[in-house]
């Protein structure tokens, strides 16, 4: 995708062989900046301080600070201390486990001194497999935008946080098919929640779209009912963090609210995915993922940008007041309408997702 009108992908290589570059995420949309990362310990702490964020691209990232660690130590047991200390940044977002299972299960075969460069290229191929899955995401949800169209109306089409390219590493998983739409000449508009209380829709969705020249509007998250209730939104599409293997999905805070509202008023509301989000080790969503509670400042302050261009935070509660916050939710599946995968859609059923991957049966 385009920024400025400049190709990026939201992580590249540096030419050092040893480091990558990533869009720093907590500065956008105010700013644009990008980060090096040139540790472990500076991977880890990028994830765990959302500089990126986004299922795929945590795999991503951490696939490189898997390599980085056999760079600084390359020993049987800090393959094990790598992994664990890695995987414990975002326990939710299953990719993240998938990719570290993915390089752990490489390198335990590995001799110390041929650990480095093999985990460097498995994470380059882990990128780029996750562009070409994204991609095939795209064109797999695009049917079902094309199938909501009115002679002379736009498609309306609501999403919750950012499902986008930011997320990933290119083309986003909720968000290609829009891009795709958008790109074919149909007449799109989105709908962005904000996404209390990160605000990611609001931060993120909102300015890629915007980069992209996709027609959106910027919305409360309690809105979305009522726009369903007056035939205001077409369809809902989101992403997803984790998907058991019955089709119960795991995404952003406030996404359940989102699933009841649409199936109160027959809209459609779909889930968009890489297959490396599906656990395949659990079916019940709702009590066995587990749900990451992150910091309660997240609810207490927000950041924004003062009449003078400088950026501030305030604390916008009440002095003593407690505040709760739960990163997830899960949306169980029989509210899902269908899951929007690379290998197609689906029923979000235990039928439907061995249907697109018999080699789970």
């Amino acid at each position: 995708m385009k920024i400025h009108g400049q190709y990026y992908r939201t992580i590249w290589t540096d030419a050092d062989g040893v480091s990558i570059h990533v869009i720093d995420q907590t500065k956008l949309p105010h700013a644009f900046e990008t980060v090096p990362l040139t540790s472990s310990q500076t991977v880890a702490e990028a994830i765990v301080t959302m500089v990126v964020r986004g299922a795929p691209l945590i795999g991503a990232t951490a696939a490189y600070g898997y390599a980085m660690a056999m760079r600084e130590d390359s020993s049987d047991a800090n393959v094990d201390a790598a992994y664990q200390f890695l995987f414990e940044t975002r326990p939710t977002a299953v990719n993240l486990r998938w990719a570290l299972d993915d390089l752990k299960a490489r390198l335990a075969v590995l001799s110390p001194a041929e650990r480095f460069a093999a985990a460097w290229q498995r994470a380059g191929q882990i990128c780029d497999e996750d562009v070409a899955i994204c991609e095939a995401i795209g064109k797999a949800g695009l049917p079902l935008i094309e199938t909501a169209q009115k002679p002379g109306k736009t498609v309306n089409i609501l999403t919750h946080c950012n499902a986008g390219w930011l997320a990933c590493v290119d083309w986003g998983t909720a968000l290609a098919p829009i891009y795709m739409a958008h790109d074919a000449g149909i007449a799109v508009h989105v709908w962005v929640d904000e996404t209390r209380p990160r605000n990611q829709g609001a931060s993120l969705t909102a300015y890629e779209l915007g980069a992209h020249g996709v027609p959106h509007t910027v919305i409360p998250d309690n809105t979305g009912g009522h726009l369903m209730q007056h035939g205001m939104v077409d369809l809902c599409i989101v992403g997803t963090d984790r998907t058991t293997a019955r089709g119960d999905v795991c995404n952003k805070i406030g996404t359940y609210l989102k699933a009841l509202a649409a199936h109160a008023n027959n809209v459609p509301f779909y889930v968009a995915l890489p297959h490396t989000t599906i656990d395949w080790t659990i079916e019940d969503g709702v009590r066995e993922i587990p749900i990451e509670e992150r910091s309660a400042r997240e609810v207490t302050h927000m950041t924004g940008r003062l009449p003078d261009g400088t950026l501030a935070t305030v604390d916008i509660m009440a002095p003593g007041s407690k505040a709760l916050n739960y990163a997830f939710d899960v949306t169980p599946a029989h509210l899902v309408t269908a899951l929007v995968t690379d290998r197609g859609v689906c029923a979000a059923t235990a039928e439907g997702l061995k249907g697109l991957f018999p080699e789970r049966g």
